[in-house]
């Protein structure tokens, strides 16, 4: 597996097609505009139909003549997670599909179906997304190598899933259900790279985590520490910088189905993109069998593998 990964890493993309979740801002948009920029055909998965614009047009200022498209989609609604399926199931191919979107740490809201928002957003819609797609990336072939990237987080370490108050009827403390979220992200990668496998699929699973990243998502942190941000800037990953370990989880044609990357120096923090460590709780099959069958309990949908 390629070490220290950066965007100059990413080779040809011509000829596949990409979805990017949360693709306007950020991470996502990083993203998108490298693999825009190698030749990808890029759908760009947005809640704001007008933010999806001005993100295209920025890469288009970048790379004149991209292949991008709008896919509107909102995690927080299954019913949009379906519509923006069927929508890329109607596309002529989907290769990769970079599961970034998602929200972190709001005060505590519901989704359109009644889950706690960042359980609701940042897992079921990415379960329930990748479920509905993996017949069509399962279409290219072992050759094409398809792949289900999940982005996670360095705040899964020390988190558990709340399985017994999983709406967070009785408790709701906002780091710990981002951190659940995130947590929930890793150890479905790790599930789908095991019945993938299992299954014999030429589809794979890839997890990432960006370190962290200057990013829009940090929006609802408390107000002492977006004040303290400017100070720790420098140390910081820029978005494009952030960005890396989702590119090589997208694109190195060394990485494996079940590898987990992220950036590579100061504690997973910043850097070029590498292996990265996940926690012993993330990695528990009996965990992450309960967490697959509660969540087609809860969104309805079954991958079926």
């Amino acid at each position: 597996m390629t070490s220290g990964f950066t965007a100059a890493d990413v080779p040809d993309q011509s000829g596949r097609t990409f979805l990017v979740t949360g693709a306007n801002t950020g991470l996502g948009l990083e993203a998108a505009k490298v693999l825009a920029e190698r030749g990808g055909r890029v759908l760009l998965g947005c809640r704001s139909e007008d933010k999806a614009m001005r993100a295209m047009a920025e890469i288009e200022a970048v790379v004149p003549g991209a292949d991008l498209e709008f896919v509107s989609l909102d995690q927080a609604d299954l019913a949009s997670v379906r519509r923006a399926a069927d929508q890329v199931l109607a596309e002529d191919r989907l290769d990769v599909l970079v599961n970034n979107a998602g929200i972190m740490m709001p005060p505590k809201e519901m989704t359109a179906d009644g889950f706690e928002s960042q359980f609701g957003v940042n897992h079921l819609g990415t379960f329930a997304l990748t479920s509905l797609l993996l017949p069509k990336l399962a279409e290219q072939g072992a050759d094409a190598v398809p792949r289900v990237v999940v982005t996670s987080s360095i705040a899964h370490r020390g988190a558990k899933i709340y399985f017994d108050d999983i709406d967070a009827d009785n408790s709701y403390r906002t780091q710990d259900r981002y951190g659940q979220s995130k947590l929930a992200n890793l150890m479905f990668m790790y599930e789908l790279d095991r019945r993938l496998r299992a299954a014999g699929s030429s589809t794979i699973a890839v997890g990432c985590h960006p370190g962290i990243a200057d990013t829009e998502l940090a929006r609802h942190l408390p107000a002492i520490v977006r004040f303290a941000v400017p100070l720790f800037r420098p140390l910081f990953n820029s978005a494009a910088e952030g960005a890396w370990p989702t590119l090589m989880a997208a694109t190195d044609p060394a990485t494996e189905s079940g590898a987990y990357l992220g950036p590579t120096r100061r504690n997973e923090t910043a850097g070029p993109a590498g292996v990265a460590r996940a926690t012993a709780v993330a990695k528990d099959d009996a965990l992450a069998a309960g967490l697959w069958e509660l969540s087609i309990e809860m969104t309805g949908i079954d991958p079926d593998i």
